[in-house]
């Protein structure tokens, strides 16, 4: 018999999924959101060994995926075969009516069938899910090239650009948590054009576990002593993770930020021998420099029908579908 329970802390999740070889699936992971101010609900359903869950958290007067910004994908957890899966998930999504009037997921991936497994329980449990398109994930398939092989597919001016100041920078690549390293990555961040940082703590925590765990690769590129360009790179499962990159504007000339993206690439096709290189979420036209593959990252949004409080918004999404079918026709 399908038992559902709902938990406020991030270890039930320990052992949930089998062989967990993305950081974002990983208990370490949902505890730095937890220590980051976000409260998790962890909907667990169990039959026997088998066990499926979903990361929540509550927010927006609805469940929602237990991620941030730094999240690339969030997806459900299991540690049984897809028919146990797909089964228990149903009855946690049926449960959950009891919980809430709407849960909303994102980014799902569904190259290993996570958004249509969650859309399909789901539905099965009376839910309305609307599944829509909400991020782009570009990817790079090595399929046994060298690095030397992947870069003569590159586009020519960025050959030429390595060629011309791949020497003007000195580059160094850490497999360890370095404190003087990642100060030199925080410094250059902060006076980069990217945002400011959502939760630098977090980052901080999550780079020195990745680091303690040798996953960790912090590349610092630099023009004589000044650090110019940083980017933080993790490996794991046979994949190499691009979560950081940023260089300063007044060093822009340099062409610093390509010189160390093509060591990393070199670091982990060729040392670490991955199998893929995946840009995270953001659909940069940069990226498909890089990159040969885009992915597509998706929003699940449920919504109960049988509760009034979900009827606003289903009324909306209706209003919506309905306005879409005029302009088709």
């Amino acid at each position: 018999m399908i038992a559902a329970s709902y938990h406020d802390r991030v270890n039930v999740l320990q052992g949930t999924i089998a062989d967990a070889t993305c950081p974002f699936d990983r208990p370490e992971w949902f505890a730095l959101l937890a220590e980051s101010g976000l409260v998790p609900t962890i909907a667990v359903a169990g039959d026997g060994a088998a066990r499926a869950a979903l990361p929540l958290t509550r927010a927006n007067g609805r469940l929602e995926a237990l991620r941030n910004w730094y999240s690339f994908t969030w997806r459900p957890l299991a540690d049984g075969g897809a028919d146990d899966t797909e089964r228990l998930l149903a009855a946690l999504a049926a449960d959950l009516r009891g919980r809430t009037h709407r849960v909303t997921a994102w980014p799902v991936p569904d190259e290993d069938g996570s958004a249509s497994l969650l859309e399909r329980a789901f539905r099965a449990a009376g839910w309305h899910v609307l599944r829509e398109q909400c991020d782009h994930n570009h990817v790079f398939e090595v399929r046994g090239r060298s690095f030397a092989e992947y870069w003569a597919d590159r586009p020519g001016r960025m050959r030429t650009t390595l060629k011309r100041k791949g020497r003007k920078v000195d580059v160094s690549i850490r497999q360890r948590f370095d404190e003087d390293d990642w100060a030199a990555y925080e410094a250059i961040y902060a006076r980069s054009w990217k945002p400011e940082e959502g939760s630098p703590d977090l980052l901080r925590r999550f780079a020195r576990q990745e680091g303690a765990a040798g996953r960790i690769r912090l590349a610092i590129a630099r023009h004589g002593d000044v650090p110019v360009a940083a980017q933080f790179w993790t490996v794991e499962g046979g994949t190499a993770y691009i979560h950081k990159l940023a260089h300063l504007e007044e060093h822009k000339a340099l062409s610093a930020g390509t010189t160390l993206t093509a060591a990393l690439f070199e670091h982990v096709i060729d040392r670490d021998k991955v199998g893929w290189v995946d840009f995270g979420t953001g659909n940069d036209r940069y990226k498909a420099d890089w990159m040969e593959i885009v992915r597509p990252r998706f929003r699940i949004d449920c919504l109960d029908p049988r509760q009034p409080r979900a009827w606003p918004a289903l009324a909306r999404r209706r209003a919506r579908r309905l306005a879409s079918s005029v302009r088709r026709g």
